[in-house]
C-alpha cells in the first residue's frame, strides 16, 4: 500500500515495477546487477478519485505519457530496495502535486497614487532629456 494522504491509498497491485540495470558509472557491479527500478502507473485504470485523474492527465510533466501512464525511473541508489522506495516516494509526490488547488488570481488595477507617481517620473525624465539638447547662445 502506498499512502498518499489520510483518505487516499494506492494498492501495490496498481503499480507495475520492473528492475533493470542502472546506467552510468559503477564498475562491474552496474553490468551484472539490476538495481534500477522502472515504475509504471496507469492513471486511467487506477482507484484514484476522478478529479485527481483529470488533473494528473492534464499535467505537462515528462513522466506522464500521452496514454495516461506515469513512468518513473529510479536509479539514484546502488541498492534495489532503496531505488524501489525512491520511485514510490516520487510517485506519491507527483500525485500530491495534483491534489493542490491553485488559488484564483484576482485582477487588480494600479492605484491612483501609483499612476500619478509614474506620470510624474515620466515628466521629470522628459524634462531632463530636453535639457540635454543643443544650446543656443
Amino acid at each position: 500500500m502506498l499512502q498518499i494522504s489520510s483518505q487516499i491509498i494506492i494498492s501495490v497491485d496498481e503499480i507495475e515495477m520492473r528492475f533493470i540495470r542502472a546506467q552510468g558509472a559503477g564498475g562491474q557491479n552496474v553490468n551484472k546487477v539490476s538495481s534500477a527500478v522502472h515504475l509504471r502507473f496507469d492513471i486511467k485504470a487506477s482507484s484514484l478519485p476522478q478529479s485527481y485523474k483529470e488533473k494528473l492527465l492534464s499535467f505537462k510533466d515528462h513522466h506522464v505519457t500521452a496514454d495516461g501512464v506515469i513512468i518513473i525511473k529510479a536509479q539514484r541508489f546502488r541498492r534495489q530496495d532503496k531505488n524501489r522506495e525512491d520511485a514510490l516516494q516520487r510517485l506519491a509526490q507527483l500525485i500530491r502535486q495534483a491534489m493542490v488547488v491553485q488559488k484564483k488570481r484576482k485582477a487588480t488595477k494600479p492605484t491612483r497614487g501609483s499612476q500619478q507617481r509614474r506620470m510624474d517620473s515620466k515628466t521629470r525624465q522628459g524634462k531632463q532629456k530636453a535639457l540635454r539638447g543643443k544650446v543656443d547662445y
